[in-house]
C-alpha cells in the first residue's frame, strides 16, 4: 500500500511539474498575439509565431522561453515589456524560495504542493480571461508564487518518499522527463487550439487538469491529515544549509549549467536569421530535436547511477563539459542542421547534470544535516531561477554590445571551468549519516522508553 501511494505521489508531483511547465511555454505562440491585439493591430503575428526554444532541463519547473520573433510592428518598449514578462516568472521565484523552502521544512510537503497547485490553477485562470498587459503580467507572477511552492514541495516529496538509492534517482529522473516533455508539448498544444478553439481554451484545460491533480493530492494524502509530521525532526534553516560548502558545490553548478539555455534562448533566433538566413519554420523546430537526446541523459545518467553511485559528481563533470564545448561550437554553425547538434548537446549535458547532482542534493542532507528537503531544494530551485530570470533580460543586451560569439564562448568557458570544482564532491559518497535524533533511532536501536515510542511511531 506505501509503495502504490508513493507511486501515485509521483503521478502528482510529475503532472504538477508539467502542468508549470506546459503553463510557462503555452503563451509563446500566443503572447505576440496578444500584444497585438492591446495595441488594437488584430492578429498580426499569428498564433504559430515561432519559438526561440521548447526545450527543458531540472528540477525545479523554471525553463523559460521567449518568441523568436515580436509582432513586426513592435516597438522597443514592447519588446522590453515582453520580456520583463517572460523573466517576471524567475524573478518572483527566486524571491519567494527562500520563505517556501522554510515553510515546507515546517509543515511538510504535502500543504505547500496543494497551495501552489492552488495558486497555478488561479494563475492559468487569470491567463485565459486576461485583457491587457497588466493582467498578464499578474498572472505570469502569480505563476512564479505556485511554482515556487508546488516545483520546491514536489521534488522534496519525491526525495522524501524514495529515500533509497536508486529509486530515488530514477524518480527524479521521471519528474525531469516530464519537465522536458512539458517544454516540448505546450507551444504546439497552445498554437493549435488558441487558432481553433480560442485563446481562453488552451489555458481552460491546463486549468481543469490543475484541478484534478489537486483533487488527486487531496484523495492521496490530505494536507489536514499529516499529524505525523508532529513527530518529524525540524529541518535545518535554509541559510545554513546555504554556507554548506558541497550544497553551494552543486547549487553553483545547477545554476552554471543551465546559463547556456536561458541565454541561447531570447537570442538565437534572431542570430539564426541574420547569420544563415534561417526561414521560419527552421527558427521555430531549432530546439525540437534537442528534446531526445535530453531524455537520453536523464535515463543513462539514471543507469550509470544505478551501477556506479559513486561517480555521481562525474557525471556532472561530464555533462558540465559537454555543455561548454557545445556552446562553444554554436558560433561556428552556418545552417540549420548544424544548429542542432550543438544544441542537442548542450540539453544533453544539461540532463546529466540535473540528474546526477539533484539526488545528491539529498543525499548531502542526509548526511551532514536533517532529513528534511524543502530548503535544499529551495536552493536549487534558487539556482534555476538565477539563469532564467537573467536571461531574457541581460543576454540580448550582452549579445547587442559584445556579440553573440562573445556571449557563448563566455558561457563555454564558464562551464568547462566550473566542471572541475566538483571533483570537491570526489568523496561524498564516503560520508556517514549525522547523529541526528532521527538517524540515531533508525540506525541504532531504540536504546530507552522514550527511544522505543519514538521508533514505534515512526513504524507506525
Amino acid at each position: 500500500e506505501a509503495r502504490r501511494q508513493r507511486r501515485l505521489l509521483l503521478v502528482v508531483v510529475c503532472v504538477a511539474l508539467l502542468l508549470d511547465n506546459m503553463l510557462y511555454m503555452v503563451i509563446v505562440p500566443i503572447i505576440p498575439d496578444y500584444i497585438a491585439a492591446m495595441r488594437g493591430g488584430g492578429r498580426a503575428a499569428g498564433p504559430f509565431a515561432p519559438a526561440g526554444g521548447n526545450e527543458s532541463g531540472s528540477s525545479g519547473g523554471n525553463r523559460s522561453l521567449l518568441p523568436a520573433r515580436y509582432p513586426p510592428a513592435a516597438g522597443g518598449n514592447e519588446d522590453v515589456q515582453i520580456g520583463v514578462l517572460f523573466a517576471s516568472k524567475a524573478i518572483l521565484q527566486l524571491l519567494v524560495n527562500p520563505l517556501s523552502g522554510t515553510l515546507i521544512d515546517r509543515v511538510g510537503y504535502e500543504a505547500p504542493l496543494l497551495a501552489g497547485l492552488a495558486v497555478m490553477f488561479l494563475s492559468t485562470a487569470t491567463f485565459a480571461f486576461a485583457e491587457n498587459y497588466a493582467t498578464l503580467f499578474a498572472a505570469r507572477s502569480l505563476q512564479g508564487l505556485g511554482s515556487a511552492f508546488a516545483d520546491t514541495a514536489g521534488i522534496a516529496l519525491i526525495a522524501d518518499r524514495y529515500a533509497e538509492e536508486p529509486a530515488r534517482s530514477r524518480a527524479l529522473g521521471t519528474a525531469l522527463a516530464c519537465i522536458s516533455f512539458g517544454s516540448l508539448a505546450a507551444p504546439p498544444f497552445g498554437g493549435v487550439l488558441y487558432e481553433f478553439a480560442g485563446k481562453r481554451v488552451p489555458f481552460l484545460v491546463l486549468a481543469c487538469v490543475c484541478l484534478l491533480d489537486g483533487l488527486l493530492l487531496l484523495a492521496l494524502a490530505p494536507p489536514c491529515a499529516a499529524g505525523a509530521r508532529a513527530n518529524m525532526p525540524v529541518g535545518t534553516p535554509i541559510h545554513r544549509l546555504m554556507v554548506d560548502p558541497y550544497i553551494a558545490v552543486v547549487a553553483g553548478a545547477l545554476a552554471t549549467c543551465n546559463i547556456p539555455l536561458a541565454f541561447l534562448e531570447p537570442t538565437i533566433a534572431n542570430w539564426m536569421k541574420e547569420s544563415m538566413g534561417a526561414s521560419e519554420w527552421e527558427v521555430g523546430l531549432t530546439w525540437l530535436p534537442a528534446f531526445f537526446p535530453h531524455v537520453l541523459g536523464v535515463y543513462v545518467t539514471v543507469r550509470l547511477a544505478a551501477a556506479y553511485p559513486h561517480l555521481q559528481w562525474f557525471y556532472g563533470a561530464l555533462g558540465m563539459a559537454i555543455i561548454g564545448a557545445s556552446s562553444c561550437l554554436v558560433p561556428a554553425c552556418r545552417n540549420f542542421g548544424q544548429v542542432i547538434v550543438p544544441l542537442c548537446g548542450i540539453c544533453f549535458g544539461i540532463a546529466l547534470v540535473d540528474t546526477a547532482l539533484l539526488p545528491t542534493l539529498a543525499f548531502l542532507v542526509d548526511v551532514r544535516h536533517v532529513s528534511v528537503y524543502g530548503s535544499v531544494y529551495a536552493i536549487a530551485d534558487i539556482s534555476y531561477s538565477v539563469a532564467y530570470a537573467l536571461g531574457p533580460i541581460v543576454a540580448g543586451q550582452i549579445v547587442h554590445t559584445m556579440g553573440f560569439a562573445q556571449l557563448n564562448l563566455g558561457m563555454g568557458l564558464a562551464n568547462v571551468l566550473y566542471a572541475p570544482v566538483l571533483l570537491f564532491l570526489k568523496n561524498v559518497c564516503q560520508m556517514k549519516p549525522s547523529h541526528s535524533e532521527t538517524n540515531i533511532l533508525l540506525e541504532e536501536g531504540p536504546k530507552g522508553l522514550y527511544d522505543t515510542i519514538k521508533m514505534e511511531e515512526r513504524k507506525g
